[in-house]
């Protein structure tokens, strides 16, 4: 059986969870294996030194999580347990380029129509707060600091002016590869190319004026051409990148 102690399933918590989670860590670490029998009623009522409807109890929790089934007559058996559906981008690997440009071209498509929302309906504050962004990028320029966090900020601040909460949800959502990673600047695999932050403060300066003066398709214009800019950087990077690894190969 299990490494809990009876001692532990008799503390002040829930006899009937104590027993159920016991029964899972066998369950899930590989001690009972698919098909096999668990023990008896008795024989946990023994084991556990708690009644049958407590055992029940138990076993229905392991049911309701599809760990384990009830046979009429002949006892309770293990079940494959189920994985967790993968969530999307959960694979996401901004360390290889690959997966970089994948990204870029979503977002290409995404971004623009955020730009373009943006344009036609941001509020008063929301233009404070995009300025402030955009700055933000220019300090980190200046300083010669990641730019990461302050280049998705910018993004983030134009999505939320759409005043469609689903545009600043999908970019959290697709966080962990939406701008890859500054501090590896130059440095494959995964890096952003050498010449990245020489063209970032003015193509998004671009797309910030169009935005403030209300142009929607000039906003389009401009975050389609920065993010395609970024994408055909991304390229150049990969195939160099690809030849280099060939000819190590063939020395």
């Amino acid at each position: 059986m299990t490494a809990t102690t009876h001692e532990e399933v008799r503390d002040g918590r829930s006899l009937a969870s104590k027993i159920s989670a016991a029964l899972r860590q066998d369950l899930l670490g590989g001690v009972f294996r698919p098909g096999d029998r668990l023990p008896s009623e008795s024989e946990l009522t023994r084991e556990y030194s708690v009644s049958r409807t407590v055992v029940r109890e138990a076993i229905a929790i392991l049911r309701a999580d599809g760990l384990v089934e009830a046979r009429k007559g002949a006892g309770v058996f293990a079940l494959q347990a189920k994985t967790e559906p993968q969530r999307p981008f959960d694979d996401l690997a901004t360390q290889r380029i690959s997966s970089v440009i994948e990204l870029l071209e979503l977002r290409t498509v995404f971004e623009v129509e955020s730009a373009g929302l943006a344009a036609s309906r941001r509020s008063a504050a929301q233009i404070e707060a995009i300025l402030e962004a955009h700055g933000k990028v220019a300090q980190c320029l200046a300083e010669g600091a990641p730019t990461r966090d302050a280049d998705f900020n910018l993004h983030f601040a134009i999505a939320e002016a759409t005043q469609n909460r689903r545009f600043p949800e999908f970019l959290q959502l697709i966080r962990q590869g939406i701008i890859p990673r500054g501090d590896l600047q130059g440095s494959p695999p995964g890096s952003r190319p050498k010449d990245y932050n020489l063209h970032l403060q003015e193509e998004h300066g671009l797309i910030v004026d169009a935005i403030i003066e209300g142009d929607a398709e000039t906003a389009r214009a401009h975050m389609r051409s920065h993010l395609r800019g970024s994408l055909e950087r991304y390229k150049v990077l990969l195939r160099s990148q690809t030849s280099a690894t060939s000819a190590a190969r063939e020395a």
